[in-house]
């Protein structure tokens, strides 16, 4: 099986824009812009704070609901790969298309991009949005925007695909997951005081402690969801710093740590549980110095993905899908922000997310022609013929 020419002309250019996280996004939005106007796409931006980034919500029809083909175009860094060519030049051989992005999640992006002229020329009896979103790669920090304004927009989609690479697999469910940063404010002191100060290190290895109970608490006797991988809920402690010095009581320490749950995880509830331990050191701390404390700061939140089964663009996925059999996953997408606004979602899309964020990351020609033709079949699905 063979892409379609535009899909493999899309994804050339899409690849040879440089929209590493670190980077702005605005040529290739630019760029992705103006070719869906040229194919009667009506376009809407939504920036950033700066205005260095940028969502674009392209809209082809008229009408209320309709379906939203969504994908993000930021990719992670290159920095330390080996790659045996240039990252950010499409290299075609062995079957398959190599770059940065080709897998996640520019091939999707290809496809849907290639495809916009049958769009434009399709009788549709509802419309086809296409949203382009910045920042997934950093924890789907550029979503949420777009959510917000597709709201304001009075934008409300019946159906939504989100093109991940998960093999052209139907995949119904995902977990959600939280970041945060706990921060630890001691008191310093020389080590030979160690009564008159408050040491954040050791006040921060508490705090660590309980969410590795936590974590082996969810493992033997939480809630369980057949289908995932790992099939409960997870906790852990990824990033640790603090103090200065080998002779000096620490006065600061802060690490992070996320939690993946299954949607019949209560996140909240997880979360308050270090809160209240937070609230009941920060108490025992304050009895040497009122100044100390324990904070917790947000770095991101992805919804956990509900199943879409019985919607339309569920059966529609299912009954045109060549695999039939429906996945769950461990990782979160913006599938789950569409959910939460009430936007029936899915995520179908090609490669396989074993080669995501890889040296010579690559995605099958045979995945982009099978991705091809799931696309002409949704249209299809919201045409009136």
């Amino acid at each position: 099986m063979q892409p379609d020419k535009r899909t493999l002309a899309c994804l050339e250019t899409l690849i040879g824009f440089n929209t590493v996280s670190r980077y702005s996004n605005l040529e290739c939005i630019d760029w992705a812009r103006a070719h869906m106007e040229a194919h009667g796409g009506s376009t809407r931006m939504d920036w950033n704070g700066d205005r260095s980034k940028a969502n674009m919500l392209a809209t082809f029809g008229e009408g209320p609901g309709g379906l939203v083909l969504s994908g993000h175009v930021d990719v992670v860094p290159v920095d330390g790969q080996d790659w045996s060519s240039d990252p950010f030049v499409a290299s075609t051989r062995d079957g398959r298309v190599y770059g940065r992005g080709a897998c996640d999640m520019k091939g999707f992006d290809a496809v849907v991009l290639g495809h916009v002229p049958d769009y434009g020329a399709a009788d549709l009896a509802q419309p086809i949005h296409v949203a382009l979103t910045y920042d997934e790669e950093l924890g789907c920090l550029g979503i949420p925007h777009l959510i917000s304004a597709m709201e304001r927009w009075g934008v409300k989609p019946a159906g939504c695909i989100v093109g991940e690479p998960t093999s052209m697999q139907l995949v119904s469910t995902h977990k959600g997951g939280r970041v945060y940063r706990c921060v630890v404010t001691g008191r310093a002191a020389h080590s030979s005081l160690t009564p008159t100060a408050v040491n954040a290190i050791e006040y921060a290895a508490r705090m660590i402690a309980r969410i590795g109970e936590i974590g082996a608490r969810e493992r033997l006797r939480g809630p369980r969801e057949l289908g995932f991988d790992v099939p409960h809920t997870t906790i852990s402690t990824n990033l640790m710093s603090g103090g200065n010095g080998p002779n000096i009581v620490p006065a600061t320490a802060e690490f992070l740590f996320d939690y993946r749950f299954i949607p019949a995880t209560d996140a909240e509830a997880l979360f308050g549980e270090l809160v209240l331990l937070g609230e009941e050191l920060t108490a025992e701390m304050r009895t040497i110095d009122p100044a100390c404390g324990i904070a917790f700061v947000p770095v991101n939140a992805i919804p956990a993905l509900a199943s879409a089964e019985g919607s339309e663009v569920f059966a529609a996925a299912r009954a045109v899908l060549d695999e039939r059999r429906v996945g769950k996953v461990s990782y979160g997408t913006e599938a789950g922000f569409f959910s939460n606004y009430g936007v029936p979602s899915i995520v179908c899309g090609p490669g396989s997310i074993a080669q995501a964020h890889r040296a010579d990351e690559f995605v099958a020609l045979e995945q982009l022609a099978l991705c091809d033709r799931f696309i002409g079949d949704m249209v299809r699905f919201v045409s009136k013929t």
